[in-house]
Order: structure tokens, then sequence, then C-alpha cells
């Protein structure tokens, strides 16, 4: 290391040079490196959905989703699975475990549901699909006083314009129904003609498609020939002949039947501000930028709207780009102010021109960082800026030490040159090692487990990067600068007087370290035992306050975003026209809401900007997987959208869900109401999942915890998952239609052709698999008398009525069927006021008061965290491990430089005083501590020994000199004292800006951030303090006594009265 230091000393070209390379290279990356709000997660998931149209869940279940749960049991990479059985759909997810190669389970799974054989004839191909990373970059609402065709087709061609565009490859258009081509024919029709439904479908198969015929090979080349009859449109299907007559007439389709082009039966709608709407959707998906496909996206929609007709528009109403530049803005704000200060610091106590070259270090340290994110999956995030600012005042550390120490040596009277290379190699090994610790103690952010995973590691990894790049540019770089740095000049007046104000601040930190630092360290040194004894205590009643639950830990409050959502479910089976108007109530009490808070606030614009109300369905939050199956008149959502937070008076969105909940005061017969304004979260922050086989027994345990849970203060919008389901007609066979040579077969394909519709064909029309189906009339399909009436073809073609040959039972089944692990499940979910109560507070009392006791009650029914805890388990648990190791390697990389098993312990014994730190200043500032906080604790535990260290080894350098223990630990803490101060400083004021920060935009970084910065002012008081003493004790212990030790024994013994 010696020679590196020395050559490039001398060759300030190379020193330049590279210094260039890193800023150039992270210029170049900063400009090709995507951006992105928030990291995407990854979702180790396979998906598997089967569509049984028409089906019952209960069917569903036990036709579909059982064998595919038996089929894939047992595949190697498996960790669990989870899916429902809901109405006409089955959807099944495999969760991949940890480590396993994901191609490789893909198709597995694939291989062996392809494999199923006894899957009902009326289910469709399965779809196998690893769930991709995805995320809504940009909604664009297209709304008017118009038709459900007319928006479907212009979304649609809104679409294909976005979809060709370079950048974006992921569109969708939402709340439009499927194009259906139904056929409807009475029941007196078909008897008049002798026909069945089922023989309607077979005419329209046999005369409508196209086949390819083969090739004439002639001398004069090849011709294609082929059959051209498929029907696209109803006219064209009015011409199907049905049946041919024995005189040559022909019956066709039109004759009997009401062909109508339409939509997909069912209620599915939307209104945007008012009016009638449909959505596009563009996602960003893995490698896409975010604010390429926003800018892209601006640009297709203003030529897209010249060709509009009059009344309708677009309106981009969800900008993700817009949320990400409100967000970074804020950030770097605080990054910038964050430099501001360290600038301000050095330069105050620093000499100005040694402080610039110091300074210099922390853009060739972040922009070498950034340099190397193209050869990494991190993008730029308002991740990585946290990153960023959480390292601003560390990648300085190792300068901060090396300049310090250069111009000590200057000091002696060496040249430039010399100083250079002495001061650099002398304090190289502690810098460089304490640089490793630091780096070893952000290893667990990226060791993190669950599903936050992608969410943390990008600060660990930003952090990693340019605590490096600081090691080569404090080593490398920086002694060249200072060799050639130029000497001080005689300025004007200002100038002269900035510099007095330096030596001032600067001269008096040293004459404080020795008129005043030191004398105390020798009564402290004196007073040893006693010092300790009260640092112990101090660390013991904040062990305490955690182990007896004064102290909490929460875990990942959700980041709140400019949307509030009001969720809203009837009844199942409730008319659409219930539905829609309970969600205008919803509508109507947000706008309430807005006229108080605007007059409030006294704002010039309203706070509400736009809102959708959307019946049938929820709303897409996330990414083109968002849900599955179809749709529900029974599910209705109002989303609104809220002005930027700096146009809104600063106030928070989840204020305005508070109020709007208690606007709206309870919806009549609504089976469950809630209102959220997180952008995303870890899951609800309880959530309690019941498996077991016995559905009634699940819904009395769910009841059992709402109504426990419901007597805490704080917990709200409190619901389950289970849910009674429409009323169920089941049908039976009677003894005397065997006779008749019907089967149960025979009966319910009749039935289901009549009332869900005999699947004729699919028509490839443009980009739509339009399905054309045979059934009755509407008018003959809306009541039980409608089944009693209707007539049974047997086998011998005669009819008989329905109720001679079977009989029915009306029932009441489940509007869907959760399933784990191959059980069913229930899972009861709740929100929570974080002001009142923590969740871990709830989950802890449910735990103690509650779980024992249920469980026996409640034998067969498993029962397990979910949601927001899983996850914290599921994260503690890694940083948990990450910290161990973590500990492990510092202590490590502490004993290599100090050839000393006992030394490293000392040192690490400031890393639980930081803790204590961290804790006073969340007191201090009000804020809770979550998982963030802890994330902070364990990086802290890095940055906390480098003073330590540089302090130890510097003592350890004048034993070698000859020196006692106490003039040696005495003469290293005085010499130290300024840069240990300096560096704990630059730390802290690095973070104020973002402390100082209350916004939303900021809210999830600020515990992580009060962590590091009081964490690191508490150790470094500790440090001073404390490690000298633990230094001296030492040599208590193994009792070593040499001629240095004697004459300064009147230093070391004890006073009389501490006997």
């Amino acid at each position: 290391m010696l020679t590196a230091i020395r050559w490039f000393a001398n060759n300030s070209v190379a020193a330049n040079l590279l210094m260039i390379m890193l800023l150039v290279g992270g210029g170049l990356s900063l400009i090709i490196t995507n951006q992105e709000e928030f990291p995407m997660f990854e979702i180790p998931v396979v998906r598997v959905g089967v569509p049984y149209l028409g089906a019952a869940p209960v069917e569903v279940e036990k036709s579909v989703c059982i064998r595919i749960e038996e089929a894939i049991e047992g595949v190697e990479g498996i960790d669990r699975t989870g899916g429902a059985a809901v109405e006409g759909y089955c959807n099944i997810m495999a969760e991949i475990a940890q480590g396993a190669d994901q191609t490789v389970v893909v198709g597995e799974i694939k291989s062996r549901v392809d494999g199923i054989d006894s899957f009902p004839v009326e289910t469709e191909k399965p779809i196998v699909s690893k769930v991709a990373k995805a995320r809504l970059a940009i909604q664009i609402a297209l709304s008017g006083d118009t038709d459900e065709r007319t928006l479907k087709e212009l979304a649609r061609e809104l679409r294909d314009d976005l979809a060709r565009v370079r950048g974006i490859s992921t569109v969708s258009v939402g709340y439009t129904r499927p194009y259906e081509i139904s056929i409807e024919v009475s029941e007196q029709t078909l008897k008049e003609y002798g026909l069945t439904l089922n023989n309607v479908a077979n005419a329209i198969r046999a005369s409508s498609f196209d086949m390819p015929g083969g090739t004439i090979r002639s001398t004069a080349g090849e011709i294609l020939i082929r059959t051209t009859g498929q029907a696209y449109v109803s006219e064209e299907f009015a011409d199907v002949v049905v049946k041919t007559r024995p005189d040559g007439t022909r019956l066709l389709l039109g004759d009997i039947a009401d062909i109508r082009d339409t939509f997909e039966e069912g209620f599915l709608m939307a209104e945007f501000d008012g009016v009638r709407a449909a959505t596009i959707n563009v996602s960003q998906v893995e490698t896409e930028d975010l604010i390429d496909i926003v800018e892209n996206t601006k640009s297709v929609v203003a030529k897209f709207d010249a060709k509009l007709p009059e009344g309708l528009q677009t309106t981009i109403w969800i900008n993700g780009g817009d949320d990400l530049q409100e967000r970074m803005s804020v950030l770097t704000q605080s990054a910038g102010g964050g430099l501001i200060l360290v600038l301000v610091i050095l330069a105050l106590f620093l000499e100005f021109k040694l402080a610039m070259w110091v300074a210099i270090g922390i853009p060739v340290a972040l922009m070498g960082a950034i340099a190397v994110l193209p050869a990494t999956d991190i993008n730029i995030s308002t991740l990585t800026v946290m990153g960023f600012i959480l390292v601003l005042g560390i990648v300085v550390d190792d300068a901060i030490v090396v300049g310090e120490r250069v111009y000590g040596h200057e000091q002696m009277g060496k040249t430039r040159l010399n100083a250079a290379i002495d001061g650099t190699w002398e304090v190289s090994t502690p810098v460089i090692f304490g640089v490793l610790t630091t780096i070893a103690a952000f290893l667990p952010l990226v060791m993190v487990q669950g599903q936050m995973a992608d969410f943390f590691s990008p600060i660990g990894w930003i952090v990693i990067f340019a605590l490096f790049f600081s090691i080569v540019e404090s080593q490398l770089i920086l002694p060249s600068h200072l060799v050639k740095r130029g000497r001080p000049s005689k300025g004007n007046a200002l100038t002269e007087r900035f510099k007095a104000t330096q030596r001032f601040l600067g001269g008096g930190l040293e004459t404080f370290a020795t008129k005043n630092y030191r004398p105390f360290m020798e009564k402290v040194i004196a007073w040893r035992y006693a010092t300790s004894a009260i640092c112990l205590g101090a660390l013991i009643v904040a062990l305490s306050m955690i182990l007896s639950g004064r102290v909490v830990f929460g875990f990942f409050p959700a980041v709140e975003g400019d949307r509030v959502y009001a969720g809203l479910e009837m009844p199942v089976g409730v008319p659409a026209n219930t539905t829609l108007e309970a969600a205008r109530r919803l509508e109507r009490a947000a706008g309430v809401v807005n006229e108080q808070l605007t007059q409030e606030l006294g704002l010039a614009a309203p706070i509400v900007r736009h809102t959708l109300v959307s019946v049938g369905t929820r709303s897409q939050r996330s990414g083109p997987g968002d849900g599955f199956g179809g749709w529900s008149s029974n599910i209705a959502e109002v989303v609104v959208d809220l002005a930027p937070i700096a146009e809104r008076g600063n106030i928070s969105s989840k204020i305005f869900a508070n109020r709007w909940r208690e606007a709206v005061a309870g919806i009549p017969d609504a089976v469950n109401l809630t209102f959220d304004a997180d952008k995303f979260g870890s899951g609800a922050p309880l959530e309690y999942q019941m498996r077991g086989d016995d559905v009634d027994e699940l819904r009395r345990a769910a009841e059992e915890i709402k109504g426990e849970l419901s007597k805490f203060n704080g917990v709200f919008d409190i619901s389950d998952s289970w849910r009674m389901g429409k009323q169920e007609i089941q049908l039976d066979l009677l003894p005397e239609a065997r006779n008749l040579g019907l089967t149960l077969n025979d009966l319910a394909t009749q039935v289901r052709a009549a009332f869900y519709g005999a699947e004729a064909q699919r028509v490839a029309r443009g980009k739509d698999d339009v399905r054309v189906m045979v059934r009755f009339p509407e008018a003959e399909r809306k009541s039980i008398s409608n089944l009693e009436d209707m007539y049974i073809r047997t086998p011998d073609g005669s009819e008989v009525p329905f109720y001679s040959v079977a009989d029915f039972s009306i029932g009441r089944g489940y509007s869907a069927i959760d399933r784990r692990d191959g059980q069913r499940n229930v899972f009861v979910s709740a929100d929570v006021d974080r002001s009142k109560v923590a969740p871990e507070e709830v989950s802890a009392a449910i735990r103690t008061t509650l779980i024992p006791a249920f469980q026996q009650r409640y034998p067969d029914i498993d029962i397990q965290l979910g949601g927001e805890q899983e996850e914290r388990a599921d994260a503690l648990g890694g940083l948990a491990l990450g910290s161990l190791l973590s500990l492990i390697l510092i202590y490590t990389l502490l004993a290599i430089p100090l050839k000393s098993y006992v030394q490293p312990l000392i040192i690490m014994s400031v890393i639980p005083f930081g803790a204590v730190g961290a804790i006073a200043g969340h007191y201090v500032l009000d804020q809770q501590l979550v998982f963030f906080s802890a994330l902070g604790l364990t990086a802290l535990s890095g940055v906390v020994v480098n003073a330590s260290l540089v302090l130890v080894d510097y003592a350890n350098r004048r034993r070698r000199e000859g020196k006692s223990a106490v003039e040696a630990i005495l003469g290293a803490a005085t010499i130290r004292f300024r840069p240990i101060i300096l560096t704990s400083v630059t730390t802290f004021v690095g973070l104020i800006p973002l402390m100082s920060n209350s916004t939303p935009a900021t809210a999830p970084f600020l515990p992580m951030a009060i962590s590091l910065a009081w964490g690191v002012l508490f150790a470094t008081v500790i440090t001073l303090m404390l490690v000298p003493c633990l230094y001296i004790m030492i040599y208590d212990f193994v009792r070593e006594t040499d001629d240095a030790e004697a004459e300064d024994a009147h230093l070391i013994e004890q006073p009389q009265s501490a006997g």
C-alpha cells in the first residue's frame, strides 16, 4: 500500500485522471441508469389460473383447485402454496423457496399442471406464469358522454398507439367488458322447430369456420386451397343454416334467434369526475425507465387528443413521474443541505484549502458509486438517494483523518510530499480497516429476508460502493492533491477575518483537547471503574426499556401517497344499481370533505383534483397482474386524487382518509368498508390467517378474533375474508328420469346451456377472442319459475317438463374460498392508528391473552400471522442473522490490524451505547422505533467503531515507542480528539436536513437517519470517555508492571475514598 501511496503522491496526473474517470463515469451512469420511485419487488411466485366459467366457488375448489394443489405437491423449490376459488375461476399461487432455480420450478409446475386430465370439460386451458416485476407508471382516463363500445374502441386505439412506442411494453385497458356475440333462442322457438341449444351450437360450428385445404402443385407453380366461411359479426351469423327441410328450404339462424354483438354479461363501469370512463394503464416493467415512459406517454396522448371526437377527453391523472420527481426533489434538497453543512463544518475547523481538498472526496466517492450502478440491478430511486444521504457525512471521515495527519506532519517541518506520504501511511491501516468495518455493518441491509428485501438492499449497496471509493480517494487521490495545494496567501479583510475565525475554531478544539479534555480524562481514568459502572448502568436502563416493552419496535409503516381509496363490498348478489348508489354516496362525502379542508386551510384551489368511481372491480394499483377472474356487482371503489402535498398545505393524505371515514359514517348493508391512503406497504398492519377444513368453525374463530381486536383503541377497519355467496339452486335427478335414459350429465348440460350458455366457438377478431354463446333470452332466465317451466330433451328426442325428471333445493354457498397449503383459510385483517397503538403491541396482547385459549377451543385450526407482522418476522430474522455475521466480521477486521483478541472488544463496547443514543433521539424527535430504526442501529455498529479504532491504533503506536499505557492512551485521546469530533459532527450535520424534514416524502427514511445521527453523537462521547478507561483496565487485569507504568503510578492508583 505504501508503494501505491508514494506513486500516486508523486504522480499528480495519474491521481487527477483517476478522479476524472470516477466523476465522468458517474455522470455518464447518471444519464443511462433507469429511474423509479421505489425499487420493484422480486415476487418469487408462480401463478396458475384456470377459468371454469359459470361454476360456483365450491365446484371450482373441488374440481380444479384441489387437483392443481395435489399435482404440484412435492415439486422441489416450492415453499408454500395459496390461492382462491371464486365464481368461474381458480387461482393458485406457488411461492418459490429462496435459492431455488425459478426457471426449473416454473417448468416443473407447468409440466405437472398440463398433465392433469381430470379437469371438467368446461374448463379452459390452464395459464401458468411467473409473476413479473411490474408497477403502474401512468394511468390515463378517457371520459365522455358516450356509449361503452365507443369508449372501448377509442381506449384500444390509444393502447395500440402506446404499445408501439419503444420503451413501453405493457399497456392495458381498464373498466371495459370483453366483447361477446350472444345468440338467444327462446324455448318456444326451439320446441316449434324441434331443436335444442346444442343443435344450434353445432350448426354454428359446422358452418362458421376457416380451414386450409392443402396445395395444388401445378406446372405454373403452387396454389393454396382454403375454405373461408368464418362468421365474425352478427349479420354474418344470421346467415348460418341451422336446418335444411326435406323440401329444400332452409332455416337460418337469423330466423329463430336474436343475435346481438355485445359485451359479456355482468356489470362493470367507471365514472371519472362524474362522467363514464375507461382507463389506459401503462406499466413499468424490469429495465424500463419511468421518466422515459411518462414523457413518451404524454407525447402520444397529445397527438391522440387531436383526433378525439367532441365531448371526449383524456386526463393523465396517475403519473408516477410526478410522484418520483416530488419525492426526489425533497430528498435531493435534504442531500444538498447536508452537503452544505458538511462543507461548512470542514471549512470552519480545517485550514481552508485542506478542507476543500478533503471535501472533494464526497463527490468523488458518490460519483464512483453511481458509476457502478449500470453493472448492477439497482436503479436511481428514492432509496438510492437515501443511501447517498446516509453516507454523506461518513465518506468524508477517512479523508478527514488522512488530512489531519498530513497537516500534522507538515507542522513537524516535513516537505509536503513527505508529509503526504508519511501522514497517509501512518493512518492507512486504521482508515482502511475502519471503512471495512463500516461496510461490514451495512451488509445486513442487503441480507434482509422477505418481500421487503428489494426495498432495503439498494441503501446498503449504495453505502458499500460509496465507502469503497472513499478508500480509493483518501489513499490514492487526496495525498497528491495535498502535495499540490497552494501556499496560504494574504487576502482581503474579509478573507483574513474568515481565516482568523478558522484558526480560532480549529485552534480552539486543539486548546480544549489539551487544557480541558486531557485533565478531565486524567480524572476519569483515575475513576475508571466508577465511570464504567455509570456507563453500564445507562446501558442497562436502555436495555430494560426494550425488554419491558416500553420501547416497541414497529416494522414498516406504509408509505402514503397522493390518492385515497375507499373500498366498498356489499352483500354478494345485490343489484349493481344498489352498489352504484352506495359508491356515489362515498363520492358525495369526499366532496364535502374536500370543501371543508379547502376552506379550513385557506387554499385557492381544491384539495381534490379528480375522482374515479368504479363498480364491478377495484382499481389497478400495481402491475398488470392485479387481480384475477371476472368482476362482481357487489364490489365498488372510489379513488380520490389529491393535489401534491406542497399545494395542499402539507396535509397528510391519511388526514383526508380519516375525515372521509367520519363523513361517511357507514353504508347501510355494507359487508366491508375501508379507507386507505397508502401508496404501498408490507401488508395489513394486523392479519391473522386461520387454516382448517371446517368452514363453520373457521367463521366462528374469525368472529372471536374480530371481537378481540375491536377492544383496542386505535384499531379500525376490522374485517375477515369469509363471505356468504349467492343463493344456489342445487339440482338432483329423480329416479323415474333414469327410466327415460336421462343422466345427471344430460340434465346439467341442458340447464347450463339454457341459463349460462353453450359456447359455440371463439372468433379471433383483431386482438380479441370473442365468445359466441347460445342461450335462452334474458327474459327466460330471470326467475326460478323459468327453470321449473323448462323442458328437458330425452335421448329419444322427446321433451319432458323439468319438474317431472328433476328436483332442486335452494341453499347458499360462498362468494370465495381462500386456500393456503392445501387447506381452507379465513383471514382477519385490521388497520391501526399508530399514533394511538403500535401493531406490535396489539399482536403481543393477542398472542398472550387470546391465542392459548383459542387453540384449546379450536384444536383443528392452525392460526398464523400474516401481512405486516409476517413480513416483520421474516425481515427481523434476516436482520438478526445479518447483524450477527456483521459483528463477527467487524471483530475480525479489528483484530487483524490491532493484533489482539481483547482490544477489538474494547472498541466494540461503544456499539450498544450508540443504540442508547439512537433510542434517545427517537424520543427527542417524537418518532416511533420502526424497522428502519433497526437498520440504522445495525449500520451504526460499523460507523461508531471507526473513531475508537483510530484512537486505540494510535495508543498502540505510542506504546511501541516506549510510552506507558496511561500516557499512550491520554496522548492518543488528545491528538485524535479533533478528527474524532469532526468525523462525528460531519456525520450528524449531514443528516440534519433529513431529520428536520417532516413531509410524508421523507417520513419512511427519518427513523434510519435518527438512529445513525444520534447514535454516532452519543457513541462519540462514550468513545472519548469509556474507551480510554477500558484500555487501562486491560492492563489492570494483566497486572503489567514495567518501569514506565511505575512512573505514572500516581495517575492510575485509585483515590483512598474509592476504596
